[in-house]
């Protein structure tokens, strides 16, 4: 299935970075070809998802073929192509998103493959979260741990252009992924984002006490519910990015631990966690020595992200990453 990028339909807003043009086609053809594939098995929606993201067919245009099936349709792969790779999701259970190297998110379309997480629809709140936490003009010195595909980093860039921010990641794959997505031509001014190779407060040493605002999506499934998830993210996203350790609370650990020394003073930890370690976070950031430690819901009403700040006073000089 495809996984829960924010671009359920209409998806093909987002899709500007399409294959070269491979045929034109009636509309009747491609209806009769979507029916064979769902035959085969696997969710329409998702075959919708294929056909916008891997084949140019926007998803309201896929909805009028049906009262003008005479229409002729170009798309951007041909319907073998296509068909191949839907194949090879019902088979392997791959996701569409790296099978088509491409993942909507916010208003952005992001490069994604294997070894780098596929950004989820949930994260975005912690993008408007942020901007809601510091405001228009944003922070002046900013990073984002565990980076990823480079989401959170590039959309924070975008908001607040007059700043400088730092991406941090200890896979070599995804750090691949995010250069790539942070160097992709962009509309409009966008702040400098320097990418980091290490885990989590480590590479950011030389900045220690100077950041304003520090964003993080961790691992933070515990390895029993990893080890139970479906086989499209348990088998092919990267374990290092999803399972946190047996209460899945392994690397917000280690981020709260270094929050105090790490942050300015008066900085701010905007963090994601799993639905129900709520009070496990709050108490972890309170115990660091942060303050103003809150939750925050996801858009099913969820307490899914914590928010703490270092205190405004000198003191806490003993704390150690």
């Amino acid at each position: 299935m495809a996984q829960e990028c924010s671009g359920n339909p209409p998806f093909g807003e987002f899709a500007t970075r399409q294959p070269l043009l491979a045929e034109l086609l009636p509309g009747q053809q491609i209806l009769s070809w979507r029916q064979e594939q769902l035959a085969k098995g696997g969710q329409s929606s998702d075959l919708d998802w294929l056909l916008d993201l891997g084949g140019g067919l926007r998803w309201q245009e896929l909805q009028l073929l049906h009262l003008n099936p005479g229409r002729q349709v170009a798309l951007s792969r041909s319907l073998d192509a296509l068909a191949a790779l839907w194949g090879r999701h019902l088979q392997s259970a791959e996701p569409l998103q790296y099978l088509v190297g491409l993942c909507p998110w916010r208003d952005l379309q992001l490069d994604v493959a294997p070894g780098v997480l596929i950004p989820r629809q949930e994260t975005e709140l912690l993008v408007e979260l942020a901007l809601g936490l510091m405001g228009g003009s944003g922070p002046g010195l900013w990073a984002d741990l565990g980076t990823g595909s480079g989401c959170l980093a590039l959309a924070l860039a975008r908001a607040w252009p007059g700043s400088r921010g730092f991406a941090v990641e200890q896979s070599p794959e995804a750090i691949a992924i995010a250069t790539g997505n942070l160097q992709a031509p962009k509309e409009g001014p966008m702040a400098p984002v320097e990418l980091l190779l290490g885990s989590w407060w480590e590479p950011l040493q030389p900045f220690w006490g100077q950041l304003e605002l520090v964003v993080s999506n961790p691992p933070y499934i515990p390895t029993s519910v990893w080890a139970a998830l479906d086989p499209v993210v348990r088998d092919h996203e990267p374990a290092g990015a999803l399972d946190g350790g047996r209460d899945g609370l392994d690397a917000i650990r280690s981020i709260g631990q270094g929050a105090a020394k790490a942050l300015a003073p008066g900085g701010w930890l905007l963090l994601e966690h799993h639905h129900d370690q709520s009070l496990a976070v709050q108490g972890l950031l309170m115990d660091a020595g942060l303050e103003q430690v809150s939750s925050y819901p996801d858009l099913e009403g969820i307490q899914r992200f914590a928010a703490a700040r270092r205190p405004p006073a000198a003191g806490l000089e003993g704390l150690q990453p």
